[in-house]
C-alpha cells in the first residue's frame, strides 16, 4: 500500500483563493507563538482582523478553516469564534485553556 492510499479519504479543497489573500506573508499575526499571553493575543488578533476586513477572499478563507478545523486566525475569526459558531477543533488549544464550552 502506497502512502498516498492512506489519505484518499480526505477530500482536498480548492485553495486557489489564497493567491488573492491580503494576509500573504503575514503569518506571524495569524498564528500564535508559543506561550503567548492573553494581552498579546488580543493585540495580534486585532491586527489580523483588520487585515481580514479588507480581504476579498475573507469568506472563502473562513469557510476553509471551518471545514478543515484549522488553528489560528482565519477569515476574520479566531479559534474561539469558530468554536462558538459550532465548528469544533479536534484539540482546541485556546478553547480548552480558557474553559469555554
Amino acid at each position: 500500500m502506497a502512502i498516498g492510499d492512506l489519505f484518499t479519504f480526505r477530500e482536498w479543497d480548492d485553495t486557489s483563493w489564497s493567491d488573492r489573500a491580503e494576509c500573504r506573508g503575514l503569518s506571524a499575526i495569524f498564528f500564535p507563538p508559543a506561550a503567548e499571553r492573553p494581552q498579546a493575543r488580543e493585540r495580534r488578533e486585532a491586527q489580523a482582523r483588520q487585515v481580514c476586513q479588507s480581504c476579498v477572499v475573507m469568506f472563502d478563507c473562513r469557510d476553509f478553516a471551518r471545514r478543515n478545523r484549522e488553528y489560528g486566525f482565519w477569515g476574520g475569526e479566531s479559534e474561539e469564534e469558530r468554536h462558538a459558531a459550532g465548528f469544533r477543533l479536534i484539540a482546541p488549544i485556546g478553547v480548552r485553556a480558557r474553559n469555554i464550552s
